[in-house]
């Protein structure tokens, strides 16, 4: 997957000690997402710390109790005020005060508390998800905690395509995959192409 090379310059531009930004990476799943964030990241070479909204899932438990293991992936799937909770804490970093963010692990499917160490002195944090222009509920409180906030665009075709092939990957039988994605990644991605307009800038991969 490739992106336009300016997106790096622009990151950069973002990554001023002294001054935490965040910058963060919506988009459909399958988009690319997680792939520029660590790019921009590995690149930007001790500046950046990747922080992923996916380490705010609902344990597989409480999804099975609220009765929402089927649209797993969904807003409400989503500890939502805990995550805008940890980006105002992110923004306004505390002298000597290390930050943990939790992560998800996708070979487990469960998030990970404590899984990310943000220092103070770390001039931007990269957040990557599916929802941070969704403007319902507490997601609202997600925008305004951002300093910019790119949407990801890639081909319909090849991103349903990769979805399906990561999902595989993680264990998933092919035809159960293609399900999953038709069914639960493809109406939130309808959802999530609602906050298009919402984006500082839109960014086609290929």
């Amino acid at each position: 997957m490739t992106f336009p090379p300016h997106l790096l310059d622009r990151a950069r531009a973002l990554a001023v000690p002294g001054r935490r930004r965040i910058l963060g990476l919506a988009g459909a799943p399958g988009a690319g997402k997680s792939t520029l964030a660590r790019h921009l990241v590995t690149a930007l070479d001790g500046l950046a710390v990747l922080v992923p909204m996916d380490g705010f899932h609902l344990a597989q438990s409480e999804l099975l109790r609220l009765g929402l293991a089927h649209r797993k992936g969904a807003p409400a799937t989503f500890d939502a005020a805990g995550y805008a909770a940890l980006l105002a804490r992110l923004r306004t970093p505390e002298p000597d005060t290390t930050v943990y963010a939790p992560a998800f692990d996708r070979g487990l499917e469960e998030p990970v508390a404590g899984s990310i160490p943000v220092g103070p002195a770390v001039p931007l944090v990269v957040t990557e998800g599916n929802y941070l222009l969704h403007d319902e509920g507490q997601w609202a409180r997600v925008r305004p905690l951002v300093d910019e906030i790119w949407f990801l665009e890639l081909d319909e075709r090849t991103r349903v395509r990769r979805l399906v092939d990561r999902h595989v990957s993680f264990g998933k039988e092919r035809p159960y995959a293609e399900r999953w994605v038709r069914e639960s990644d493809e109406v939130n991605a309808r959802l999530i192409g609602l906050g298009r307009d919402r984006a500082d800038l839109v960014v086609t991969a290929s």
